[in-house]
């Protein structure tokens, strides 16, 4: 039996998206994503595309601070694929592998600097976008994580010659991605430093 390979897309930075998204899809991925990156798919034309939701069977709550962070998700991605119990457990759980995540969030330094108020700034802090990234970072020898959409025209030429993305390429993705998480965490603290300081005075 062949297993669908999935793709976890949420993303801020839209660029060379839809042209991704339906090569995927031509390559036999089933692509899940964000509310947000899902309406831009569906209306663009890409054929098997979900919602997390779908997936998770839970809806976004929270004003939308809740959407990715789910067992469903993140057990996806960390599970290891050459570890036995890590695969039988996903099966018994109804849990599906997700095998590329590609994921980007509002950056900071755009706000950095601007008069505004302390709630404004914390509902502009992604969560969950930081975790899938992390969890995919770690088990970058079984899922291809991507943080840039510069990207994209490399995972899809490797995925065409090989049918699977080098594990140079993988480790190279990883490090990009723990650079852009530490890269925005530094950007939080910077803002939140500065603005609270700033409050005391």
């Amino acid at each position: 039996m062949i297993t669908r390979r999935r793709a976890l897309i949420s993303v801020y930075d839209k660029t060379g998206l839809l042209h991704f998204a339906r090569e995927l899809n031509r390559l036999g991925f089933e692509i899940v994503a964000s509310s947000g990156t899902f309406t831009v798919l569906k209306n663009g034309g890409v054929q098997l595309v979900k919602q997390v939701s779908d997936l998770t069977n839970v809806p976004e709550i929270l004003d939308g601070r809740v959407k990715t962070l789910h067992p469903k998700l993140i057990g996806g991605i960390l599970a290891l694929r050459d570890k036995k119990e890590h695969m039988n457990e996903l099966t018994r759980l109804n849990i599906k592998p997700i095998d590329v995540v590609v994921c980007n969030f509002y950056p900071l330094e755009r706000i950095n600097g601007r008069n505004l108020d302390l709630q404004t700034f914390l509902n502009s802090i992604d969560i969950g976008g930081p975790s899938l990234i992390r969890a995919a970072a770690k088990n970058f020898p079984h899922v291809v994580v991507i943080v840039d959409p510069e990207r994209y025209g490399q995972v899809l030429q490797e995925l065409k010659k090989y049918g699977n993305v080098t594990i140079e390429t993988k480790s190279a993705l990883a490090i990009e991605a723990f650079h852009k998480t530490a890269s925005y965490d530094h950007s939080i603290y910077r803002f939140f430093k500065t603005f609270v300081t700033t409050e005391d005075r």
